[in-house]
């Protein structure tokens, strides 16, 4: 009992370590349906007459029905065994998981319920003779694991649980039952997680050049190099990173190009990299998630030699949002709030347009 004890502790802490991500905004749900085998510790009721810890195997069914519920079925079988006595119990059931995250530890609660068929076989130590006991019954269960996502269709599960067992009669001289299951084991999703499309970054188009006229009737004075134009670059969000997340893409060419612009034209000072987010999360979460990006944004332009003094990193959050969508599936709300996650860049004297 006392392995079984630590074990499950163990499953607690990792679901405690993992409560900061906790309802986090997130594009990580895949709808596909999975399928996850496991092996299985049980600990039985000693009123079963076999105080032994036993193994098993199980199989089950899943898939997730939105961003905080999974639903699972399937079915178990464990086994106990002390000298010659046996005591075995098959599970047939589902559960609900409720998921604190999204992410890639992703800690859950879980209530099921379904039916349960235990057997003992018990030697009587005068007769010689083994008396066995066989009946089905309802159960109900409740326990917390985790899952670690492992790539894109394969996950780590792992919990712990107690079964507790409403017996119809007392074929075994009690009327319930307690026994406690550790179970660990991968899950693998049928299909891939859909990618968002990307579209392409806004460019603000430059102010036109201002008309100098010549005064009359003195000549006019030979013309003026064009003025430095100031321009507020848009870039998608999109682009530069995977959604949720704060860390840039591999190559990036549009903030190459912002960095050679900076290092042509030391006169452009005071330039303000501004992150956006969408609505989806909460305000203090968008918030802070925005003010990360800006800030992995100024931190490349220095890494391409822009001075950092030149620049300064802010975020905005839900704020000044360039597109408003109602759309009811999180797919296509995702989809339709895509421009309003955005990088803007402005206060750039330069001689030419980023294209």
């Amino acid at each position: 009992m006392q392995n079984f004890t630590k074990i499950a502790a163990l499953i607690a802490v990792i679901c405690a370590s993992s409560s900061g991500n906790a309802l986090a905004q997130s594009a990580n749900v895949n709808p596909s349906w999975y399928v996850g085998a496991s092996a299985i510790g049980v600990h039985p009721d000693t009123q079963f007459g076999v105080d032994h810890n036993g193994t098993g195997a199980g199989l089950r069914f899943g898939k997730a029905l939105s961003e905080y519920w999974d639903m699972q079925i399937g079915t178990t079988y464990a086994r106990a065994t002390k000298n010659s006595d046996r005591y075995q119990q098959n599970l047939l059931g589902g559960d609900a998981l409720f998921m604190f995250s999204r992410e890639t530890i992703r800690p859950f609660l879980l209530i099921g319920a379904g039916g349960q068929r235990d057997q003992v076989r018990i030697k009587n130590l005068l007769t010689n003779v083994f008396s066995e006991t066989t009946q089905t019954s309802p159960y109900v269960n409740a326990g917390l694991g985790v899952q670690i996502a492992l790539n894109d269709q394969w996950s780590l599960q792992a919990d712990a649980r107690r079964v507790h067992g409403f017996l119809r009669d007392k074929a075994f001289g009690m009327n319930r039952s307690d026994n406690n299951y550790v179970t660990i084991g991968f899950n693998y999703a049928f299909d891939k997680p859909a990618e968002p499309s990307r579209p392409a970054p806004v460019v603000q188009a430059p102010e036109p050049a201002p008309v100098v006229v010549a005064p009359q009737p003195v000549p006019a004075p030979p013309p003026l190099p064009p003025a430095p134009r100031f321009e507020k670059i848009t870039l998608s969000a999109t682009e530069l990173f995977e959604f949720n997340r704060a860390e840039l893409r591999g190559q990036q060419t549009k903030l190459d190009e912002i960095a050679a612009a900076l290092n042509a034209d030391a006169t452009a000072q005071h330039v303000t990299i501004t992150g956006y987010a969408d609505r989806i999360g909460s305000s203090q979460y968008n918030l802070k998630l925005s003010e990360k990006r800006a800030i992995a944004a100024k931190d490349y332009l220095v890494s391409k030699g822009v001075d950092a003094s030149r620049l300064e990193a802010q975020g905005k959050g839900e704020a000044d949002p360039v597109v408003t969508c109602n759309n009811k599936k999180r797919a296509d709300l995702i989809k339709c709030l895509e421009p309003n996650r955005r990088i803007e860049i402005e206060q750039i004297t330069i001689e030419r347009r980023v294209q």
